[in-house]
């Protein structure tokens, strides 16, 4: 008992060094992400508010959050790769209307500081009781008896004036320490002297139309009242956007698609989204009423993967976010960012090995080709046909010597054309075309039948842009379905611009019976 009640005092030293330091380096903390189409810098802060710095141009706004111990945060927007600030004001609304994937992406990396600050804070405190139990062996036991003693015969005496100066200003140093380390806490938001005033009393129309346009506020400025025409704008194709893709997820919600019988598990397909987040709540709408365990990711998530796009995976991440999915990278997914992010988010990313994924075994590698928005692939046709023929005949031998593999994921059917005649697989699925081709069966050199299927854009996708406020044509997804780990049935699903959904006829692809195959014919 001697000892824990000894003990306390350093706990007490640790728990106090722990916390103000590691709150201090909280405050003081930044990190450079991307949020949106912008290379951002985020700051956390304990104002309980969201705001957003979009520069000198454009309004500084804020939103209220429910952050913890009124943690909240500051963003300053920074570059983007768009150079038309009309047009990235009206982007950056498509993507504020579906919020969810970059408020998950602000909040990991706030919690990420946070624990830094924490491991800081943990460290100093481990240090400062390192340092008091040194100079307490270093003092020495008969040194303590000593001052013991003498304290004992100060107690009778009345100290001098140099004593009682000499201890106020050692608490008054150590109360200021104290002092500078927790006060950032509480004046956070003192140094913020804009003026905010609710977004619906500079436009009063917005009243009621959104609640979460009902919380923004707005800081008052020459940004705010200059740029009065380019927010209306914004704020418009915010709710076009909100409206567009909230209906057609409703209307999804309701579709009538083929549920799993007993014994059987489902994958929803997309492909091509081309930052089209506004489709990821669309999709998540198909895959629950298909109750599908998996989603099948065949690549041209972005328009030409800049670091800028992450938000889309992002979204699908956070759309996604109970399902297992797997992932390959189109031939837009450029430059390395899409595959990382795809781990990151904790996609299974296929590189030409057999994986299996919820009792299904799977085969597929990203699209070997890069391309840009306006030079068309990198290199000649024949240096892509050659590259596209090499990936095929890997992806068929890799398939063909294992033996087992159910389905392939590619991002171009000319991908696996040697693979689809080999027979070596059950189901090649793809994407690229922007337009559905299939489901076509192709007779194996093996005798095994192999059932193709092409899923056109599930972005709505015109060339590499999908992103906008609504579709910019006819989108699709596609359920598949298994059962013991083989592919038996396909059913696409079409979604127009006039926010129709029309569900395909389910397609049976039992793997033996000749007259199965005819009716796919």
């Amino acid at each position: 008992m001697r000892r824990v009640v000894a003990a306390l005092p350093l706990l007490a030293l640790f728990l106090v060094v722990t916390v103000g330091v590691g709150l201090t380096a909280f405050l003081h903390s930044e990190r450079e992400v991307s949020i949106g189409a912008h290379s951002s810098l985020v700051r956390p802060t304990f104002d309980g508010w969201a705001t957003l710095d979009f520069g000198p141009l454009l309004p500084t706004v804020r939103v209220p959050v429910e952050g913890a111990g009124g943690i909240g945060v500051e963003i300053d927007l920074g570059d983007s790769q768009v150079t038309s600030l009309e047009q990235l004001a009206a982007q950056d609304a498509v993507i504020a209307s579906q919020p969810a994937g970059e408020i998950r992406k602000v909040t990991s990396t706030v919690q990420d500081m946070a624990w830094v600050a924490l491991a800081k804070g943990a460290g100093a405190g481990v240090l400062s009781v390192l340092l008091v139990l040194g100079v307490w062996r270093a003092v020495g036991p008969d040194r303590r008896r000593e001052l013991r003693a003498g304290a004992r015969r100060a107690r009778h005496h009345r100290p001098s004036r140099r004593t009682v100066v000499g201890g106020v200003v050692v608490t008054a140093l150590v109360a200021g320490s104290v002092v500078a380390i927790v006060l950032p806490v509480d004046g956070a938001d003192v140094a913020d002297d804009r003026a905010w005033q609710p977004i619906t009393e500079v436009f009063p129309e917005l009243d009621g139309t959104d609640p979460v346009l009902d919380t923004v506020q707005i800081a008052q400025g020459a940004a705010a009242s200059g740029s009065s025409a380019l927010v209306q704008g914004a704020l418009n194709t915010y709710r076009e956007s909100v409206s567009f893709y909230g209906d057609l997820a409703e209307t999804a919600s309701e579709a009538v698609v083929r549920t799993p019988a007993e014994g059987e598990t489902t994958a929803l397909v997309v492909t091509d989204r081309h930052d089209n987040i506004g489709m990821d709540q669309v999709a998540r709408a198909i895959a629950d009423r298909a109750q599908a365990s998996m989603v099948l990711d065949l690549g041209d998530d972005t328009s030409v993967g800049g670091s800028w796009e992450e938000f889309s995976i992002n979204s699908l991440a956070r759309e996604m976010r109970d399902l297992e999915v797997v992932a390959i990278a189109g031939n837009h997914d450029t430059g390395g960012n899409i595959q990382r992010w795809y781990r990151d988010a904790g996609f299974t990313v296929l590189d030409g090995e057999p994986v299996d994924v919820e009792g299904v075994r799977f085969i597929g590698t990203s699209d070997p080709r890069s391309s840009g928005l306006t030079s068309g692939y990198e290199g000649d046709a024949a240096d892509n046909s050659a590259a596209l023929k090499e990936q095929d005949a890997a992806l068929t031998e890799t398939a063909c010597e294992d033996g087992d593999v159910s389905v392939a994921l590619v991002h171009s059917a000319s991908s696996a054309k040697q693979l689809a005649a080999s027979g070596c697989v059950d189901l090649v699925l793809s994407g690229h075309l922007h337009r559905q081709v299939g489901p076509d069966v192709v007779e194996g050199e093996n005798g095994r039948r192999t059932v193709t299927l092409t899923t056109a854009s599930t972005g709505g996708a015109v060339y590499a842009f999908a992103l906008g406020s609504k579709l910019r044509r006819a989108a699709q997804v596609t359920i598949v379905t298994f059962r013991d780990g083989a592919p038996v049935g396909l059913q696409p699903v079409n979604l127009e611009p006039g926010g129709i959904v029309t569900v395909q006829d389910f397609v049976p692809i039992t793997p033996s019976p000749r007259d199965a195959v005819e009716a796919l014919r």
